[in-house]
């Protein structure tokens, strides 16, 4: 950071330990002109999802935020899951990151196979989620 070899920070929140480390990353980044643009694809949960805006929300380089749009399932398992609309993000307002599990819901939709091998992989054969 201290040459700027680069614009943005764009690490995958949760594979640095979640949002106190994000949060001092940001900071850092704040002091060296280096802008925030938090790693959100297709596989980060709408809970994911909602960490990044809520910490964009909180820096003040931020820079852009890559997003999904979810579907009606995801919604309806991830109630309160952020949306984007007209090019923004927008997140509930209820306490914490404002996003539920419904876990009913969920049941319904079991893990069906895990490609072993995939550098997306963040669970074991029997669902356990691997820290990094």
């Amino acid at each position: 950071m201290k040459d700027q070899l680069f614009d943005f920070i764009r690490i995958h929140i949760s594979q640095i330990g979640g949002i106190t480390p994000a949060m001092k990353v940001a900071r850092l980044g704040e002091a060296f002109n280096i802008r925030t643009a938090w790693h959100g694809p297709g596989d980060v949960s709408p809970v994911g999802h909602s960490a990044n805006a809520h910490i964009d929300f909180a820096v003040w380089n931020f820079g852009i935020q890559e997003a999904v749009n979810f579907s009606d399932r995801i919604k309806e398992i991830f109630p309160g899951s952020p949306y984007v609309e007209n090019g923004y993000m927008y997140v509930n307002e209820v306490p914490g990151l404002g996003v539920d599990i419904n876990e009913e819901v969920a049941a319904k939709f079991p893990i069906q196979e895990v490609q072993l091998n995939n550098w997306t992989q963040l669970r074991k054969m029997d669902g356990t989620v691997i820290r990094p």
